[in-house]
């Protein structure tokens, strides 16, 4: 699959709306689906995200694809998806502090706030 680079800002912009309720597809087992534009395709040609959150502080960017690669994940995919999503958030904020300090999980910053 071809990498595809969605910036920072894309992202931060993709949680806020989000936590708006800009949700694409509630997949249960908190993973939802949130398209993302691309420059030049719009959200419809654009990136497919998969986030693992609790639609309230914690927005996790677990996997990304584009349409034309793939359709949808698989029901074993989503399965471990969503487990994937159980764990992260329950991680506590210690633990989310040290994976992110370690590397394991990427910060995004939301430099438009500060």
């Amino acid at each position: 699959m071809r990498k595809t680079e969605l910036s920072n800002d894309d992202l931060v912009d993709a949680v806020s709306e989000m936590a708006r309720g800009l949700i694409d597809a509630d997949l249960g087992g908190g993973v939802v689906k949130k398209r993302i534009a691309l420059p030049g395709r719009g959200k419809r040609g654009g990136t497919r995200t998969l986030v693992g959150t609790n639609k309230g502080n914690r927005w996790f960017f677990m996997y990304g694809f584009e349409k034309n690669q793939i359709s949808n994940v698989g029901s074993k995919e989503l399965e471990s998806l969503q487990k994937f999503a159980h764990d992260l958030l329950t991680l506590s904020n210690n633990e989310l502090e040290s994976a992110i300090d370690d590397g394991a999980i990427q910060e995004l910053n939301d430099d438009k706030t500060s």
